[in-house]
């Protein structure tokens, strides 16, 4: 006589293949049309075509595959963007559907729970703090404002060029240029540097500079879900909740300290965000309050975004005109003519500048701080460009390839300040063929505070020195070092001599 459990074990093939059959049969026809997509292996999908530096190993995927195309990082489909017309159709006509972000686990934890302007999800309240970014902080009418700051951290940097050059040893730009970037953005947010105080100041340094390092961070766990448990065993874990909690107790300390102060900047200053955003807390107290963690992630946004992309936009900058004499020679030419007889050049010497401000363009063009813009994430089904695209698809926009597409630019690897003279094509999100700052509602509100620093130090460096390679070094090298801001791996080492 056969057992329940033999008859149960003899038919459940046939159980399930009745299940299949039966689901198979009510399954509706579909007609959908998704992006050309490689071929992914199990568990991991295509995160194994990602490599070192996503923007080139994608941009390579995207010359067979178009420039459109669905990947698979472990569980989540992740559309890439490679191309103009599909930054357009993401970011302008379809931007509200494109308009959200994912949330990524490190900096959620970094960012107070995504409450930042960066990473916090589209809606009201993304909406609310990016209005005051707007209005309060990065204004044209406030960025002017803080421009005395910008011209003495610029002379500060000149001068301590200044005491290390020689005729034999090279300067490290790429030293100078981070720390000066620090000291702007800690006087305009916070009141006062820290970068060079004893003590405190190093510490400020490496706690930022662990911070912005995080946010570039991959966590598998954001797409293999089941393998988030590796970032505890690899202590990832442990250094984003002690950087977070380093951050947290330091600005902690400054909020209290400036309102102990009543709110009025020192010495008849320029109020800085900090105290902007203490204002702005008082008055919508009975309206719409705003936290204290609000305050925090929207400093931390300055930071990440005011330090970092300037000074890797003036390195790669600089870099590429010791690359091309030619370039060099026609901007010294300028900003000397320009700046004759002055020992200082100013912001308003900068505005009869075109060739530099179309250097320090092109140096963007060429090398986006941000070469993969922050991911997107759609809200609803849709279709662009005739593929039809899942709600909940992460997006992300290869502005490093947008901004070298052949079909939009000739010579798209050479340095060519040239081409944008008497151009209208701008880097403010209204062309989508060059976007380092992003575009639609994701742009960079900072675009005009990071300009106005990165243009100036060009200028004052171009009108105060000749530079020349180091000895013995006869190109540079342009190897790129990995993160959430591409700078280069590198440091940039040049001889300096006074401007003849």
């Amino acid at each position: 006589m056969v057992s329940v459990t033999e008859l149960t074990a003899s038919l459940l093939p046939l159980i399930l293949l009745a299940i299949f059959i039966h689901k198979w049969r009510r399954r509706p026809a579909t007609s959908k049309t998704p992006p050309p997509s490689p071929r992914r292996l199990p568990v991991i999908g295509n995160l194994h075509q990602v490599g070192e530096f996503p923007h080139r190993s994608l941009h390579v995927l995207s010359k067979r595959y178009g420039h459109l195309m669905l990947l698979h990082f472990g569980s989540v489909p992740v559309l890439i963007a490679s191309s103009a017309a599909a930054a357009a159709e993401i970011m302008k006509n379809q931007d509200s559907v494109f308009a959200s972000r994912p949330k990524l686990s490190i900096a959620d934890r970094l960012t107070y729970g995504s409450m930042d302007v960066g990473f916090a999800p589209y809606g009201d309240y993304w909406r609310r703090v990016r209005s005051v970014c707007v209005l309060q902080l990065l204004s044209t009418k406030r960025v002017q404002s803080y421009r005395g700051v910008r011209e003495e951290e610029t002379s500060i940097m000149i001068e301590k060029i200044i005491r290390m050059q020689t005729s034999s040893h090279a300067v490290n730009l790429s030293d100078l240029f981070q720390p000066m970037m620090n000291d702007v953005v800690c006087r305009v947010a916070l009141g006062r540097k820290y970068e060079g105080d004893e003590g405190e100041g190093r510490w400020f340094g490496e706690v930022m500079e662990g911070l912005i390092g995080l946010l570039g961070t991959f966590s598998v766990g954001d797409y293999v879900p089941w393998l988030g448990w590796i970032n505890r065993i690899n202590g990832l874990d442990a250094r984003v909740e002690h950087v977070a909690k380093q951050y947290d107790e330091f600005l902690e300390r400054v909020i209290q300290q400036h309102r102990d102060r009543g709110g009025v900047g020192d010495d008849g200053a320029a109020l800085d965000f900090v105290d902007v955003l203490l204002q702005f807390q008082r008055e919508s107290e009975m309206t719409s309050p705003v936290e204290d963690y609000t305050i925090k992630a929207v400093i931390m946004d300055m930071f990440n975004a005011g330090t970092h992309t300037t000074s890797t936009a003036l390195e790669w900058t600089v870099a590429e005109l010791m690359k091309n004499p030619r370039a060099l020679r026609k901007l010294e030419k300028e900003v000397r003519e320009v700046g004759a007889g002055k020992e200082e050049i100013n912001e308003d010497d900068v505005e009869k500048m075109p060739y530099l401000k179309a250097a320090f363009k092109e140096g963007l063009r060429l090398h986006a701080p941000t070469p993969l813009l922050l991911p997107r994430e759609s809200t609803r089904d849709t279709n662009v460009l005739g593929y039809d695209i899942a709600r909940g698809t992460h997006v992300m926009i290869n502005a490093w390839a947008i901004n070298r597409d052949p079909s939009s630019w000739e010579d798209p690897e050479e340095f060519l300040p040239e081409r944008f003279l008497d151009s209208s094509i701008d880097l403010r999100g209204q062309h989508l063929q060059f976007i380092p700052f992003g575009a639609g509602r994701r742009g960079c509100p900072g675009i005009t505070f990071a300009l106005a620093a990165g243009e100036l130090a060009l200028a004052k460096l171009v009108h105060k020195f000749d530079f020349a390679l180091p000895h013995g070094v006869e190109d540079l090298d342009m190897t790129e070092a990995t993160g959430i801001s591409v700078h280069k791996k590198s440091p940039l080492l040049v001889i300096t001599t006074p401007a003849t």
